[in-house]
C-alpha cells in the first residue's frame, strides 16, 4: 500500500476498493416479463418472526399485506425469547435495573451500538412480548428461563423465555416456529396473503420512493407486488452466503458448521436490495452469534481441553467466548471437557454458580433445583452412544479413544487436580468453587465446538425502522427489520439476555407497523 503525506506532513491512508458480487445492482426485470401487478397497502419481504409480526400487526391495525417468502415453509431457529419486564418476571420476583442492563448491553457490544435503538428495545419489549401472548391466547403459555450463567463477569439476566403450548393447542410446533405460527395465525385472519416459493429480487423505485418489489413466483412467472404504504424487509442474515460473511464477518468464515435452519437460506437479499435503492451498512465488522451446537449441546464447566489434550482457558466463562476461544486453537474446530464419574452430583452441587446455557438443559424452568430441571443424563447416556462423549477408566484410555497426545492429557489432568488442592487456579483464574477434582472412573471426555448461528449487521435504520442512506436519510418507502437491519449490536452477541434477537424482532416489527400505519414511511 503506498502512504501519503499532506503538506503539514501528516500521513494519510488511502482508501481500497474491494470489488464485490452486490457493487453494481441487477439490470431491470423487462416489463413484458412482468405478468400481473398485485397491490396491498404494505408489502413484506420474508416471512421469519420479524416478517410474520410484522403482517400481524399491520393487520391489526387495518392494513392489508402480501407477505413473500423464498423458502416453502416456516422459517426460524432458536427456542427462546427475551424481554425487560414481563408478568411472568414479576411474578418470579425478577426486576431488571433498565439502566445498568443498557450499560451491561454496551461494553459487551463494545460501544457500537445505536442508543437510541438499544432504548427502544429495552422501553418496548415488554409490550411486544405481551402483545405475542395475547395473539397465542390460550393455546400457549409463558415460562421463565432458568439456565441462566450467573458468574460475576458475564451474569445472564432473567429475562429470557420460552413458549409452552397449552393441551388441545392447536399449534404444531414449540420454540421459535411457534412463535411464527402464532403471528402467521393472526395474519392471514386479517387482510394478508403470504406466498412461499417466492423470491424477491429486486425493489422498484418510483419518483425516489420504494413503491414495490418484483419476485419470482412458485409458477416461474415474475409479479410486481406494489405497496401503498411502504416495502418491509425482512430476509434475515447473511450467514448463507460465503462472500458477504468474507468482507462483513470475517471471523464467521472461519466455522465449518452452520447451525440455523434451513441452511444456506439466509443469503443477504435484503441487505443487497435495500443497499441497492439506497440504504447504507452499518460499519463492519459485524456480531457473530456462536452456539456450541455444532456436537453436544453440552460443555459444562469442567476441565476444557483443545485437539492436542492440553487446557487452554478459564472454563467460567459465557458461551461466546468459549466458542471463540475453540476457534483460536490448534485445529479448532471443537474440543473436550473432561470429567470423571461425579459429573451429576457436582453440577447438582454447582450449577447455582456456574450455569448458563449449555450446563443446563434450555428448557430449564427458573426457580427449579438443576436436579428437577433437566434430561442431562439421559443426553449425555445418548451422546456415549452416539460417539460424542466417550467413557474409559482410564485417563490413557480416553486419550487414545479422543486421539489426542496421551501425555499431554494425562499431564493436563495431573495439573487440574493439582489446583484442586491447592485451592486456587493459578493457571487460568477460574472461581475456586467451580474447580473439581478428576479422579473416580469411569472418565468421560464430552465433545464440543461452534456454530454459526447468526450474523447481527445490516442496513442502517432509525426508531420507526426506517432504512437510512449514508447521509442517515430515510430511504422514502422503505423499512428493515430483524436481522437485515443493523445497528443494534457490535462485537458479539450479547447473551447476557438470551433470546434478545427474536425479542428483538417482536419489538421491531410493532414500531414498523406504526410507522406504516402512520404513513410515515
Amino acid at each position: 500500500m503506498e502512504y501519503l503525506f499532506d503538506e503539514s506532513g501528516s500521513m494519510t491512508i488511502p482508501e481500497v476498493s474491494v470489488a464485490h458480487s452486490w457493487d453494481t445492482p441487477p439490470a431491470p426485470i423487462p416489463e413484458d416479463k412482468i405478468c400481473e401487478t398485485v397491490t396491498a397497502d404494505v408489502v413484506i419481504v420474508g416471512g421469519g418472526i420479524s416478517g410474520l409480526a410484522t403482517a400481524a400487526r399491520c393487520t391489526q391495525l387495518g392494513l392489508s399485506c402480501v407477505v413473500l417468502e423464498k423458502y416453502r415453509g416456516l422459517v426460524a431457529h432458536g427456542a427462546h425469547i427475551a424481554t425487560i419486564g414481563s408478568k411472568i418476571q414479576r411474578e418470579n420476583g425478577v426486576i431488571i435495573d433498565k439502566k445498568q442492563f443498557a450499560r451491561d448491553w454496551m461494553r459487551i457490544c463494545g460501544s457500537r451500538v445505536n442508543e437510541d435503538l438499544l432504548w427502544l428495545y429495552i422501553n418496548r419489549s415488554e409490550e411486544a412480548f405481551e402483545w405475542l401472548l395475547e395473539c397465542g391466547g390460550s393455546h400457549v403459555k409463558a415460562v421463565l428461563f432458568g439456565g441462566n450463567y450467573r458468574g460475576p463477569d458475564f451474569t445472564e439476566y432473567a429475562g429470557t423465555h420460552f413458549l409452552e403450548k397449552t393441551e388441545g393447542s392447536k399449534y404444531k410446533y414449540s420454540g421459535a416456529m411457534l412463535i411464527c405460527e402464532i403471528f402467521e395465525d393472526v395474519a392471514v385472519s386479517g387482510d394478508c396473503t403470504i406466498l412461499r416459493n417466492t423470491r424477491v429480487t429486486q425493489l422498484e423505485k418510483t419518483d425516489g420512493r420504494v413503491n414495490a418489489a418484483l419476485a419470482k413466483c412458485e409458477d416461474g412467472k415474475f409479479r410486481r407486488y406494489a405497496a401503498s404504504h411502504g416495502v418491509v424487509l425482512a430476509t434475515g442474515d447473511i450467514g448463507g452466503d460465503p462472500e458477504m460473511l468474507r468482507a462483513f464477518s470475517p471471523l464467521g468464515s472461519k466455522l465449518s458448521k452452520n447451525g440455523y435452519y434451513p441452511p444456506g437460506l439466509n443469503t443477504g437479499d435484503g441487505h443487497k436490495m435495500g443497499y441497492w435503492a439506497g440504504g447504507a451498512f452499518e460499519n463492519e465488522p459485524w456480531a457473530l452469534s456462536l452456539h456450541l451446537i455444532a456436537y453436544a449441546f453440552y460443555c459444562f464447566f469442567f476441565l476444557h481441553v483443545n485437539r492436542l489434550g492440553n487446557r487452554f482457558m478459564n472454563e467460567d466463562t459465557w458461551i461466546q467466548a468459549k466458542a471463540i476461544r475453540c476457534l483460536m486453537q490448534p485445529r479448532g474446530d471443537w474440543a473436550y471437557t473432561i470429567f470423571d464419574a461425579k459429573w451429576f452430583d457436582e453440577c447438582a452441587k454447582l450449577a447455582q454458580y456456574g450455569g448458563g446455557q449449555f450446563v443446563d438443559s434450555l428448557g430449564a424452568v427458573y426457580g427449579r433445583p438443576w436436579t428437577e430441571n433437566n434430561d442431562t443424563q439421559k443426553m449425555i447416556d445418548n451422546y456415549v452412544q452416539n460417539g460424542l462423549c466417550v467413557r474409559c477408566d482410564t485417563i490413557e484410555e480416553l486419550a487414545a479413544k479422543i486421539d489426542v497426545p496421551i501425555e499431554n492429557l494425562t499431564k493436563t489432568v495431573a495439573r487440574y487436580n493439582e489446583l484442586y488442592d491447592l485451592g486456587e487456579d493459578v493457571d487460568y483464574g477460574k472461581r475456586a468453587n467451580l474447580l473439581t477434582r478428576i479422579e473416580k472412573p469411569p472418565y468421560y471426555a464430552l465433545k464440543w465446538g461452534p456454530a454459526l448461528l447468526n450474523v447481527f449487521g445490516g442496513l442502517l435504520i432509525d426508531t420507526k425502522m426506517r432504512v437510512l442512506n449514508k447521509d442517515h436519510k430515510p430511504v422514502p418507502g422503505l423499512l428493515a427489520v430483524g436481522n437485515v437491519s443493523g445497528g443494534f449490536y457490535g462485537v458479539d452477541y450479547p447473551l447476557l439476555l438470551s433470546g434478545n434477537s427474536h425479542g428483538r424482532a417482536v419489538t421491531w416489527a410493532r414500531a414498523a407497523a406504526e410507522t406504516l400505519e402512520g404513513r410515515e414511511a
